[in-house]
């Protein structure tokens, strides 16, 4: 079974060539790989040239969403999965999805890879596995990495660590992709399982044997050019909660996975939730 799987990249050959490159080693099948390349980057596109590998590209760096939607329209298999250029996928982790696709048994989910980090999470992310082989790709232990990353015992989880995620196309379609009103990116992973969520999915999981080494990052970190946009406002004003509201109470993010999610339970730590969030609706609205 293979997957369309999308890569946005700026200027980052070395990340991009290494998570290619790991796709290629650790994969059990031969997965569609194609990468959007935002702004002028001849070293990345002679790179992928030569290996034969699809890509779009734009003159400038037109964000994460736009650069992801354009790669969408070159794909033509049948499940989408996408991903960061600073990522290394480690063995078997298309299997442990297949695994999830055939035990789920609807062509209805958003399954998401477990991220193993050599630091630990920001404030607000998803748990992930912390095990250092490398804050950077000049000291980055693959050997290390590969002889310990399924020796962490972690569970399945409710929600998502965002990338890398896997969607059917079919439900991809439906969404449109991503929204493009948040490039460069913030905020827009939650705004797709928004709208996910309103489709009908129920299935937010992420998968704990199917693994990847994220280097945390890199391309925002590096290039200091990049200007954050207001993710979260633009979430709020969009659909009146906040992104921490929705990921608490519908996607129940960080749980452990016990089976599709239903509609948030209305207790008291939801209206006291909800109401604060309504005030940050109502502030931002009309008072900013």
């Amino acid at each position: 079974m293979e997957f369309s799987i999308i890569i946005p990249s700026h200027n980052n050959y070395k990340y991009c060539k290494l998570t290619i490159d790991s796709i290629k080693k650790n994969s059990s099948f031969n997965h569609e790989i194609i990468v959007h390349i935002n702004g002028e980057d001849n070293e990345t596109e002679n790179y992928l040239k030569n290996e034969s590998i699809l890509y779009s590209k734009s003159h400038d760096n037109i964000g994460l969403c736009s650069g992801v939607n354009r790669a969408y329209k070159l794909s033509s298999k049948s499940y989408i999965l996408y991903s960061h250029d600073d990522m290394y996928f480690l063995p078997n982790w298309d299997n442990a999805l297949i695994k999830e696709m055939k035990n789920i048994n609807d062509n209805n989910f958003y399954l998401s890879m477990t991220q193993i980090s050599p630091t630990g999470p920001v404030k607000g992310s998803l748990q992930h596995i912390q095990f250092n082989c490398g804050e950077n790709i000049d000291v980055f232990d693959e050997e290390k990495l590969l002889q310990n990353y399924m020796s962490f015992k972690f569970n399945d989880l409710q929600g998502s660590h965002w990338a890398p995620h896997l969607i059917p196309r079919d439900l991809w379609k439906r969404v449109g992709g991503f929204s493009e009103e948040y490039n460069p990116g913030f905020a827009s992973d939650p705004d797709l399982n928004m709208k996910l969520w309103i489709e009908g999915n129920r299935i937010f999981k992420s998968v704990s044997n199917s693994r990847i080494y994220h280097f945390g990052s890199v391309t925002t970190r590096k290039n200091k050019n990049i200007i954050r946009n207001k993710g979260k406002k633009t979430f709020l004003l969009k659909w009146k909660f906040t992104v921490e509201f929705f990921t608490k109470h519908y996607l129940r993010r960080g749980k452990i996975f016990d089976g599709p999610l239903e509609k948030p339970k209305i207790n008291l730590t939801y209206l006291i939730d909800y109401i604060i969030s309504k005030i940050k609706y109502i502030t931002y609205k009309f008072f900013k």
